[in-house]
């Protein structure tokens, strides 16, 4: 077990293999060694401290993969603080929920992403930045909130630019610094994730420093990770995905890498050949993407070995295809949740397909995995169904200012509740085969209904909503909307997505939208969710038949 923190791991290994590359974007030539970005780091966490955040201040960003992302989560760790993820895609109603709920102290973000401006979002819901003095922000809804870093050269009123705070920390004292890293602790909380857990609006998943490290190192051994491998990055890293099994599981194996600031199947393909990666991450659809991309043979893939694929199931004629035509003999699969650090079990390098496809692997080292059954908690038998649970030094800190939630999570026992079913078998692999909960994932993005019903409740002429998944071959599932009017309301379907658009993320706008009289009920006045996930199902393929 690895028992220091990221900050300290970061500097053993400057110390280790000081010249050796950490972080690269093959795209624009951008190297940093273990040295550089320490030293990088080193910069930015006295910065923060210059503009007066302090040890256990929460600091957000809201970043695609740019360069100092990374900075940004080494320096907040190396100055006590925890960084606070946000995902690319949300638009104000999702930011002022989490800006109110996480107590964010600063906010570093770029111009914005796709469809969303996160300058214009940030100054509508805190017009006070525009006339406030920089590190000194009192804004009406926001009371925690004091500073806000464009990451960039750009100025912008209010906000300090990032070269800014890189020079402001040279006023600072290493001394000063060093002081507070001496008091951090590897149980300290380092990482706080919105996940829609198992119940309502998002909540913030505490992670500690011995969370993510030890998962990290469990996951890279498994792809048998050393200092040799280059490791392409090209999934998101305000996800645990980017964050755990991507930069810790690199960290921890003083491996090196590829950065890809948003996932495009050409820039993966060139990156991969330009740096001779030998393991790339993604989600199915991103692999499937690079596969039939029309240039795809024309790169060198050679140098690929293993690889992560997570997020949803992957068909088994993409496996073949990663295995043969990318090279990936030893791509793994991963199974967790943002509350368990996130993996707890994953397929080794050298299993075969079948494993790869039907299963996803084994527990980690040094956590405890079981299938339970639901109602009564009892340990299920081999071959018997029941829910995922797991306990060990992955389950994270609890929710943030959320006991009562993080009790229906975690049990006096200590097992962690993950809300999905499953079975192991006689060999110690366990398969998912369904969920308890009512999430939806859509291409590896957790969704939760209650979520989607709530903001579709305050939409004009809306008596009644229920939201489902429904069956998709590119994402696994999409959002489906289920709505009861009010007598004499006449609404369609693209009025609905575009009451969605700019208020929530993209990827939970519903792609079908069906109206109807009622819903399915059971006999003590319950919403039959299945049998609307059946009839979602039917009506999205007689419309894919119709078009």
């Amino acid at each position: 077990m690895i028992e220091i923190t990221l900050s300290e791991f970061l500097r053993r290994n400057a110390r280790k293999q000081p010249d050796h590359d950490f972080i690269v974007y093959a795209d624009r030539d951008l190297r940093w060694t273990y040295t550089e970005f320490d030293r990088r780091v080193d910069a930015l966490a006295r910065g923060f401290l210059a503009i007066g955040l302090k040890k256990g201040d929460h600091v957000g960003v809201w970043a695609t993969n740019v360069p100092d992302w990374n900075t940004i989560l080494f320096a907040a760790a190396r100055a006590g603080m925890v960084l606070v993820t946000i995902n690319t895609a949300y638009k104000s109603h999702e930011l002022e929920y989490l800006l109110t709920q996480s107590d964010l102290a600063c906010l570093c973000l770029i111009d914005g992403f796709r469809d969303g401006d996160y300058v214009a979002m940030i100054n509508e819901l805190a017009p006070e930045i525009k006339t406030c003095e920089r590190g000194n922000l009192h804004a009406k809804k926001f009371p925690f909130l004091r500073s806000v870093v464009y990451i960039g050269q750009q100025k912008h009123r209010g906000m300090y630019s990032f070269s800014e705070l890189l020079l402001l920390g040279q006023h600072v004292e290493n001394a000063e610094l060093q002081a507070i890293e001496a008091g951090i602790d590897r149980n300290d909380v380092v990482n706080m994730q919105y996940t829609s857990g198992t119940t309502g609006f998002p909540k913030g998943v505490m992670l500690t420093h011995r969370n993510i490290l030890n998962n990290g190192l469990g996951i890279g051994d498994n792809q048998r990770l050393t200092d040799k491998d280059i490791v392409c990055l090209p999934v998101p890293l305000f996800h645990c995905f980017g964050l755990v099994l991507g930069m810790m599981a690199i960290l921890t194996h003083e491996a090196t890498a590829v950065l890809v600031e948003a996932f495009d199947p050409l820039l993966v393909l060139a990156s991969i050949q330009k740096a001779r990666c030998t393991a790339v991450y993604g989600v199915p659809t991103m692999f499937i993407a690079e596969l039939n991309h029309p240039m795809f043979k024309m790169f060198d893939l050679t140098s690929l070995r293993t690889g992560i694929m997570a997020g949803s199931p992957c068909p088994i004629e993409a496996m073949r295809q990663v295995i043969n035509e990318m090279h990936m003999s030893d791509v793994t699969i991963c199974y967790g949740l943002t509350e368990s650090s996130p993996v707890m079990t994953q397929t080794r390098y050298d299993d075969g397909i079948e494993a790869k496809v039907e299963t996803v692997g084994k527990a980690l080292p040094g956590v405890e995995v079981t299938i339970r059954n639901p109602e009564t908690s009892e340990e299920c038998a081999v071959g018997e169904f029941g829910e995922f649970c797991c306990r060990g030094y992955n389950s994270m800190k609890g929710y943030y200012k959320m006991p009562e939630e993080t009790a229906k999570c975690i049990d006096e026992q200590g097992w962690l509740h993950s809300g999905d079913m499953g079975v192991k078998d006689a060999n110690g692999y366990f398969k998912v085969t369904g969920r308890i909960k009512d999430m939806i994932i859509r291409g590896g993005e957790n969704i939760y209904p209650k979520e989607i019903e709530d903001f579709l409740y305050t939409m004009s002429g809306v008596k009644d909503v229920q939201v489902v998944g429904i069956a998709s071959k590119k994402y696994g599932e999409e959002v489906g909307a289920f709505i009861i009017l009010h007598s004499g309301v006449s609404i369609g379907e693209e009025d609905v997505q575009d009451f969605c658009r700019g208020k929530i993320s993209r990827f939970k706008i519903p792609k079908y939208v069906f109206f109807v009289d009622a819903f399915p009920l059971t006999d003590s006045g319950k919403i039959k969710k299945y049998k609307l996930r059946e009839l979602g199902d039917k009506l999205a393929a007689e419309r894919a038949l119709g078009a």
